[in-house]
């Protein structure tokens, strides 16, 4: 039933991800990542974001639950100040470690140059390139 309706509202379930569905108009993009009984609506439109969970209320009965601060164990970092969105996996990673009772070792940095950045540049523009 949640699939028919989301693509009745011209949202497109991902073939990568099947619980990941999203919708580009006018340049921007709105993404509907589900899991079980939990989601989480992103875009940079808070207009559309709005608009989807008005229409998701009128067919499901639904919780805002207000911005995610978490989700599958990663913590959702904001600075919408500087307009800059990360996650973070260290508390999972510190229950794992703890878990195999690693949590004592001596850590070690892994280099990343300083040149590689994420970019929306980067992204897939045509299908071919997708």
């Amino acid at each position: 039933m949640f699939d028919s309706f989301m693509v009745s509202q011209n949202i497109i379930r991902s073939e990568y991800d099947h619980c990941v569905y999203f919708k580009s108009f006018n340049g921007i993009f709105i993404i509907l990542a589900s899991y079980v009984d939990d989601m989480l609506i992103a875009s940079k439109s808070m207009e559309e974001i709005n608009r989807l969970k008005d229409q998701l209320s009128r067919t499901f009965d639904i919780k805002g639950l207000g911005a995610a601060k978490h989700i599958l164990g990663m913590e959702i970092h904001r600075d919408r100040k500087n307009g800059k969105l990360w996650s973070s996996q260290q508390k999972y990673v510190e229950k794992i470690l703890e878990k195999f009772s690693m949590n004592n070792v001596k850590p070690v940095n892994v280099p990343l140059p300083s040149h590689f950045k994420l970019s929306s540049v980067l992204r897939t523009r045509t299908d071919e390139e997708k």
